[in-house]
């Protein structure tokens, strides 16, 4: 009988072969999605300069000091300050100067206040707005009356307010989402040095798969696996590539993947990985071991998943996991080991998802095989306090065929090798999923 693999041990021999990608500069946009490989430090304070958060009037404070509707400040208006403007305006006693949302504040004022704590320069009541400048340009002077006092530095931006020239804007290792991408432009970064997202390769094998919107005929079902794992690595941060279904044919299997492996950083397959008569993926990867690489097949203490295929094949040594057909052990190997290496290959750590405790819900306990790790479906309910401890529920049967209860589950619910039943109540690993 062939050794068997505990899911600790198959995890750390695929990891052990696994190293960050190599670093490369992109431009902000397309660094969506990376790794930032060094730490980003600001150039230049951010704002660059005292500016209005209102649309208003630039004032000295003591200009308007206990003004009210029915006893206003009259200032004069010196013109306009646009966000961008460079106007030498200088706001001296008894002015005041129109200003936009972000303009810079003029020397000599010390607050904005909002026009709809005047009258905007119409010599009635509080105005609702400004009126357009191309269609008032006498507005930018005259005289303006103010109902409300405003205290130094109401509604401006102090200069620095969001970040100081010379601090750490993004640490390394921060994956560059849509925020990050926005604080980079507005430091003035045009490119960044990161880690890139993967190129996964996902290829399910079964002269039985139909692709989606095909009409099934006798003994075919339709390909779920490859857009599940396409989907899973997209999740983990990846670039996913998904290949249509290959036959149960071991040369034209061993020709794809070998075709594939230009633009993978990992090949995943699905399929072929049992004892049967027709699976394929070990006939077709026995004839791609040898000096350049090769995967060796184990049989695991787990459930689902218990056969698996690993290795590092072709001239670059690229990773090829070799997972099972069944939808549901499919993808919980893809969590257990793919996506670590993904993580890995990104620079990420942890590389494997976090276990939170929970308390198992439900009336009846859970079985599991004595000596296997089982993973079940499970529906996590976080804490009502944040010290406190969630619960899980399993979500359908054990099964490794049933991906409807997969669909309804946000949690895998681990048992442990030496647990042959839980009981509600008791506490259980629980790894959350995306």
């Amino acid at each position: 009988m062939s050794e068997i693999w505990s899911v600790d041990e198959h995890l750390a021999d695929v990891l052990s072969g696994i190293r960050p990608l190599e670093p490369i500069e992109l431009n902000l946009l397309d660094a969506q999605g990376c790794v930032l490989l060094d730490d980003v430090v600001v150039p230049a304070s951010l704002p660059p300069f005292d500016n209005s958060s209102m649309d208003g009037y630039a004032v000295r404070p003591v200009d308007v000091e206990g003004c009210t509707e029915q006893y206003p400040a009259v200032l004069t208006v010196l013109g306009d300050i646009a966000a961008g403007s460079d106007e030498p305006l200088t706001v001296g006693p008894g002015q005041a100067a129109r200003i936009m949302t972000g303009a810079a504040l003029p020397p000599g004022a010390e607050a904005v206040v909002p026009v709809e704590w005047t009258d905007g320069g119409t010599g009635g009541g509080p105005a609702d707005s400004m009126t357009a400048h191309s269609a008032d340009p006498a507005a930018a002077s005259g005289e303006v009356r103010v109902h409300r006092s405003v205290t130094p530095g109401q509604y401006v931006r102090p200069r620095g307010s969001d970040v100081q020239a010379g601090t750490v804007a993004l640490k390394a290792g921060t994956v560059l989402g849509p925020p990050q991408i926005g604080l980079l432009a507005a430091i003035g970064r045009a490119s960044v040095t990161v880690r890139p997202r993967p190129r996964v390769v996902v290829l399910s094998t079964g002269s039985e798969l139909v692709p989606p919107g095909r009409e099934l005929g006798p003994g075919q079902i339709h390909d779920s696996n490859s857009y599940v794992l396409a989907a899973a690595a997209r999740a983990a941060g990846a670039e996913a590539y998904r290949v249509g279904a290959v036959t149960d044919d071991a040369d034209v299997l061993r020709s794809t993947v070998e075709d594939q492996l230009i633009r993978a950083d990992v090949l995943v397959t699905s399929g072929g990985v049992s004892v049967g008569a027709y699976d394929v993926v070990k006939e077709a990867l026995d004839g791609i071991e040898g000096p350049d690489g090769s995967v060796s097949f184990r049989r695991l203490a787990m459930q689902p998943g218990k056969p698996q295929g690993f290795g590092l094949i072709g001239a670059d040594r690229t990773p090829l996991l070799a997972l099972p057909g069944n939808p549901v052990s499919s993808y919980v190997s893809f969590e257990l080991f793919v996506r670590p290496v993904v993580r890995t290959l990104m620079g990420l750590e942890p590389a494997s998802r976090t276990p939170v405790r929970a308390r198992l819900a439900g009336e009846e306990p859970l079985r599991s095989p004595a000596g296997k790790r089982q993973f079940l479906r499970g529906a996590y309910e976080p804490p009502a306090t944040g010290d406190g401890v969630g619960t899980v529920r399993a979500v359908g049967g054990a099964g490794s065929h049933l991906i409807a209860a997969l669909a309804q589950a946000d949690a895998l619910l681990v048992v442990p090798e030496d647990a042959e039943q839980v009981a509600p109540g008791d506490s259980v690993d629980v790894l959350l999923l995306d």
